[in-house]
């Protein structure tokens, strides 16, 4: 089964000029009040921010999602710091070499540690 509340938050985070809550339920496939419960956990637990918006004259919420500070060890593969940070080579994601060997050693540093 699938978790409305996380769907609901990806869909928020996947929009950052905002999500209509007049339109996020029908975009989940809930009713209105569920859609309601979900905005108010995620914005209880400080994930998105509501905010009032007039769309046609009618009053509805602007959801939008609070960026998140970065977790430290995400930039990490093994002692290795993610060579992106400083970087300034204009550069292909797909074809950086730098990356791809940093995203090597995370993928072995990971399944050394499993």
């Amino acid at each position: 089964m699938l978790d409305p509340i996380e769907d609901g938050l990806k869909l928020i985070q996947s929009r950052p000029e905002g999500v209509l809550q007049s339109e996020l339920w029908k975009e989940l496939g809930v009713d209105s009040r569920k859609c309601s419960r979900i905005v108010k956990k995620l914005e209880e637990g400080g994930l998105i921010d509501r905010i009032e918006f007039k769309k046609d004259g009618i009053k509805t919420y602007l959801l939008k999602a609070r960026q998140m500070p970065v977790n430290p060890g995400d930039l990490l593969a093994g002692d290795e710091l993610i060579p992106c940070i400083g970087c300034e080579l204009e550069c292909i994601v797909e074809e950086c070499h730098p990356l791809m060997d940093w995203m090597y050693q995370l993928a072995i540093v990971g399944n050394t540690n499993d």
